[in-house]
């Protein structure tokens, strides 16, 4: 009995293993901001050290600031394939009536001698594949480090409960301060390295999903 349940438990565990999916948001989803360091005593003049630009944006641009990603992706693939090919062959031989020396007329009653043959190859193909994907929403993420270049590393993450039923949604990705539009805001087809999670845990979901060990089988099994 005790060699069944430990069975059980190892089946459990082996299709709890191949059912969980992969994250693929790596790393923190939120930073502090780093201390701003103290302003020098102003001078008199209109511009200071450190202050922001009279003629330029609030956007983001350091450690802790927040940016509005516009997620707006749309991706269509689609292949098709027709292969066809046909190949014929034939063959005929005949042979007229002949005479063998010293036997007139033996030969002749066997009539005249013909043999054809013919072969054929046909073969058709045909294959097609469409794929279509549409993701849009917003998502509000921090910039977690100013790389050399100038270029903003980002990631969020938004959570949603309603009853017992959780989902949430994470991006990360590298953002070119360039590219930023007015409102703080960016298209996510504009951010490079973009990743986008959305994921849901809860009774809805779970019913979606086959029984542990019905995955395990139809992970293990060659057909």
């Amino acid at each position: 009995m005790k060699q069944l349940l430990a069975s059980i438990g190892i089946l459990a565990a082996l299709a709890g293993c191949t059912s969980t999916p992969r994250a693929i948001v790596q790393g923190p989803t939120t930073v502090r901001p780093i201390a701003a360091v103290p302003m020098a005593s102003g001078s008199g003049a209109i511009f200071q050290s450190g202050s922001n630009g009279l003629f330029e944006d609030r956007v983001a641009r350091r450690v802790g600031d927040i940016l509005t990603i516009a997620i707006e992706e749309k991706l269509s693939a689609s292949t098709k394939s027709d292969t066809k090919a046909n190949r014929t062959g034939s063959m005929s031989l005949s042979a007229n009536p002949f005479s063998i020396p010293y036997a007139p007329g033996v030969v002749d009653k066997l009539g005249q001698l013909s043999v054809k043959t013919s072969s054929g190859n046909n073969h058709e193909g045909k294959g097609e594949a469409t794929a279509t994907n549409t993701f849009t929403g917003s998502i509000t993420v921090t910039v977690t480090e100013v790389l050399p270049n100038g270029n903003l590393m980002v990631a969020g993450e938004k959570q949603i409960a309603i009853h017992n039923e959780h989902e949430f949604l994470r991006f990360s990705g590298v953002v070119n301060p360039s590219d930023i539009k007015v409102g703080n805001t960016v298209s996510s087809t504009k951010v490079a390295d973009a990743r986008i999670e959305q994921r849901a845990t809860g009774a809805l979901s779970a019913v979606q999903e086959s029984g542990w060990l019905q995955r395990f089988f139809l992970t293990v099994m060659p057909f």
